[in-house]
């Protein structure tokens, strides 16, 4: 899971340093690779493992082991790690994300499997309505139903969340 890398002068050293570690667990619930967040601001926001044998990022989403036993008929898209952990502390446990990357056909296929519909929550800025408007067009090919959830006076659901409420949220 590339956890401990080698340096270019042969040592080992730890990949996830001064990161908030996300382990990223499958359907079965076994732990297959790892993302990490930045703490001090230094380097790239987030760090995953890398494509492995037994993990593609293109073919998992973040705590969808969680989010198909949610009794909700819809499956929440959100963009990030930080964004699904606020939903689902705020009782929002059919929330999942990609893994640091674009949706992609395989993974809109997969989360049509669990849910009758997705509900799109990603960031409210340019970028973010750039990737809605491709996942839109992805679940379209696959015949999903998509809802898009727009939120106000914040940029993404955890900072919505935390200023405003779950029960803003939910509404």
């Amino acid at each position: 899971a590339a956890v401990a890398v080698k340096s270019a002068r042969g040592s080992y050293y730890d990949q996830f340093r001064g990161r908030v570690i996300f382990p990223i667990i499958d359907i079965r619930g076994n732990v297959i690779a790892f993302g990490g967040r930045i703490l001090d601001g230094k380097g790239p926001k987030y760090l995953n493992s890398p494509d492995t044998p037994v993990f593609k990022k293109s073919r998992n989403l973040f705590a969808l082991n969680f989010a198909k036993a949610s009794k909700e008929p819809a499956l929440i898209l959100a963009e990030g790690y930080m964004d699904v952990v606020a939903l689902h502390q705020a009782g929002f446990v059919n929330a999942v994300a990609t893994l640091g990357t674009s949706l992609t056909a395989e993974q809109a296929r997969m989360i049509c499997q669990y849910a009758q519909e997705v509900i799109i929550a990603y960031d409210s800025d340019g970028a973010g309505q750039k990737a809605t408007n491709r996942a839109i067009n992805l679940f379209g090919e696959i015949g999903g139903k998509v809802r898009v959830l727009k939120v106000h006076d914040a940029k993404d659901p955890d900072e919505f969340i935390r200023e405003k409420g779950a029960d803003a949220f939910r509404r």
